[in-house]
């Protein structure tokens, strides 16, 4: 009974472990971003250690390190926010959406459509976010066009960066299947 309890702890230590490290990873490829414009977003691979969190842990591990994650991003990394709530929703909820792509844990062919279905979970809080805090906050002025409708300007604002993020991650987990089958 004591060898069983100690292997479970063993397990677990070692994935608090890993996924400490993955996301150490996440934030300093935070580091490295291509800014979309003045109001913010921006295009960068961090969702890529978040994802192979959640594959390889499934989305209740995937989901915890997507939220410890969103807050350490917006501490260390400089987050933006107009106070708790922005914080919770364009963070923490954010990056936690990521790792419900854990559904797809052991799903090898199915990875991509997992990378969709997070990197759509987090557009979805970041399109709530626009609408109910930053509609009141920011310009309605994007791209050279005027917006009269928060939805409107939250879709086009948060689209304009999560579809790049979106793609540029189903990429990258396409071509790290291969050299991580065996830890994935």
């Amino acid at each position: 009974m004591q060898n069983k309890k100690q292997d479970f702890f063993k397990k677990e230590l070692r994935t608090l472990v890993e996924c400490a490290v993955l996301i150490a990873l996440g934030i300093a490829l935070g580091y490295i971003k291509i800014q979309l414009g003045p109001q913010g977003g921006s295009v960068d691979i961090v969702m890529v250690p978040l994802f192979i969190i959640a594959f390889r842990h499934g989305p209740l591990w995937g989901v915890g390190s997507g939220l410890v994650y969103g807050l350490l991003k917006c501490i260390l990394v400089g987050g933006i926010g107009w106070g708790l709530p922005s914080v919770l929703l364009d963070y923490v909820l954010a990056y936690g959406a990521v790792g419900v792509a854990g559904v797809f844990k052991g799903k090898q062919s199915l990875y991509e459509l997992g990378v969709v279905l997070g990197g759509l979970l987090r557009f979805a809080v970041h399109f709530i976010s626009g609408v109910t805090i930053y509609a009141i906050t920011t310009s309605t002025d994007l791209f050279g066009m005027n917006f009269t409708n928060a939805s409107l300007y939250s879709l086009v604002y948060n689209g304009s960066y999560m579809i790049l993020n979106i793609i540029l991650a189903v990429v990258i987990i396409f071509f790290l299947k291969k050299p991580l089958r065996k830890y994935i």
